[in-house]
């Protein structure tokens, strides 16, 4: 029978491979979080599930990252922000599924197109309406530490990611049993 530091190490590397299938997203590309891109096309066709990282390319002081609701978004109103980060750059885990939305809080950049919405645990980018306003609902992402940007990487799809998790689940039961065995 393998050891128990075996069996723990096997746990620890199905622990890593579950972390690992999380992916960061560079808002706006090499463009960064800045006025000039148009971020519903860039979020369009995107798939954005839990766990996965938004990451806002700015200088500090030059903007910011305002977590918003619908309403908030559509009027690029910060007054019930639900968190502000202003330090760039900035990194969002997208903690649960739905819709989030992002604005520049920066007077008047919002307006100019500072503003992003996310559609995560669908499968898709958020859809868009013809004024270009994403799909309603909206649930917060929970902010992380700000840290050195991430270079843009090619998403996996959420519905692969999803069909590995049981897997992983199952394995790393297994090997919690053995270990306590």
């Amino acid at each position: 029978m393998a050891s128990r530091s075996t069996l723990i190490a096997l746990l620890v590397v199905v622990s890593c491979a579950a972390a690992a299938s999380a992916t960061d997203f560079t808002v706006g590309d090499s463009q960064g979080w800045t006025i000039g891109p148009d971020y519903s096309t860039w979020a369009s066709g995107k798939n954005f599930a839990v766990g996965d990282k938004l990451v806002f390319n700015f200088a500090t002081g030059a903007h910011d990252v305002v977590e918003v609701s619908k309403s908030g978004y559509d009027s690029c109103s910060i007054s019930n922000a639900m968190n502000t980060i202003t330090n760039g750059p900035a990194t969002v885990t997208l903690s649960n599924d739905g819709t989030h939305y992002y604005i520049c809080g920066i007077p008047g950049h919002c307006g100019q197109g500072m503003k992003l919405a996310v559609d995560v645990g669908s499968g898709s980018g958020a859809p868009s309406s013809p004024t270009g306003a994403p799909a309603p609902g909206s649930s917060p992402g929970t902010p992380s530490t700000p840290g050195s940007p991430s270079s843009p990487s090619t998403p996996t799809s959420a519905s692969a990611r999803l069909a590995a998790a049981p897997a992983l689940a199952v394995a790393a039961g297994v090997l919690v049993k053995l270990a306590l065995f």
